[in-house]
């Protein structure tokens, strides 16, 4: 009989491809607003209800819920909702499972590689070091506290935390909205280009996943980043020759950033390099640790 696991954040484009690379060896479930397939389950967060059928016989919930960092700007509702979506998701999950007596052999919860702070530094980042002191690094904290509770409440025999860089794929994200521009000989360094873009390819993110899942050993928290370091222009000039376009236009000024999306101004134009020699050490293998060659992989039939 295979194990069940149950990933929340159903439509997003990670939880789509992780299930595809598991689905084979475990029965994958979503938790999701509205079901619309026979391994969907519904649960309504503003609510506080679940399907609790979803649950039953469960063995591992993979934490992929969370509203989108960069869709809006910062307002104060916004930043509610950035912190609950996380936060009070995963408190629903554990407040279930305790009320049925359900304990996991693993919580797996999606984090922010952003738990450093959003600052531009040349210091490279490890697990070890602590948390910065910035909107997006609370964000972060508070979504880590929430997931340390299925352990330390006696719920999961196991947590992994995946502090999550830019994911680079063709179908969403940072990647798909740089793309147009260049395409149409538009495209540009944001601010000075010199901040750091930790990034890590759609097939290496669902891979740590899936590593994660496998292997008991794996536990607290992981940069999920890749080996090789890109600053914001680095990655746009590799996108450019990659789609053999030149980049003529200068670089976008900070200000007129800040002007577009206020404080979420600073997510883009600020930003560090983390290690990735905990999740190596592992023997987890990257598929795409090089950015040219993640980029030609994604981007080959453009």
């Amino acid at each position: 009989m295979k194990e069940a696991v149950l990933i929340t954040g159903a439509n997003g484009l990670v939880a789509k491809e992780l299930a595809k690379r598991i689905g084979n060896e475990y029965e994958v479930r979503f938790l999701t607003r509205k079901k619309q397939h026979s391994n969907e389950y519904e649960w309504n967060l503003a609510k506080g209800t679940i399907d609790e059928s979803a649950l039953d016989h469960i063995s591992h919930i993979i934490h992929l819920a969370g509203a989108n960092i960069s869709e809006k700007r910062w307002t104060a509702e916004r930043k509610k909702e950035l912190i609950s979506s996380r936060v009070d998701s995963a408190g629903l999950l554990l407040k279930t499972l305790k009320e049925k007596n359900i304990r996991l052999k693993s919580f797996i919860s999606a984090s922010g590689i952003n738990f450093y702070g959003t600052i531009t530094t040349e210091k490279i980042y490890t697990e070890q070091d602590f948390p910065g002191n910035d909107f997006l690094s609370e964000v972060v904290v508070l979504w880590e506290k929430a997931a340390d509770e299925f352990k330390e409440q006696n719920i999961a025999e196991r947590v992994v935390k995946v502090r999550t860089a830019v994911v680079l794929t063709e179908k969403d994200g940072a990647l798909k909205k740089m793309i147009p521009p260049i395409q149409y000989y538009v495209g540009s360094p944001l601010g000075t280009g010199k901040q750091y873009m930790p990034w890590i390819h759609i097939e290496d993110i669902c891979g740590i996943y899936e590593f994660a899942l496998k292997n008991s050993t794996v536990e607290g928290p992981y940069n999920a980043v890749s080996p090789q370091h890109a600053t914001n222009a680095d990655l746009t000039k590799k996108i450019a020759e990659v789609l053999h376009k030149p980049l003529f236009m200068p670089n976008v000024p900070g200000f007129v950033l800040k002007l577009m999306f206020g404080e979420l101004a600073t997510a883009i134009l600020e930003g560090s390099r983390a290690s990735s020699q905990k999740i190596l050490a592992t023997g987890f293998q990257f598929k795409f640790p090089d950015l040219r060659e993640a980029l030609q992989d994604l981007l080959q039939s453009k």
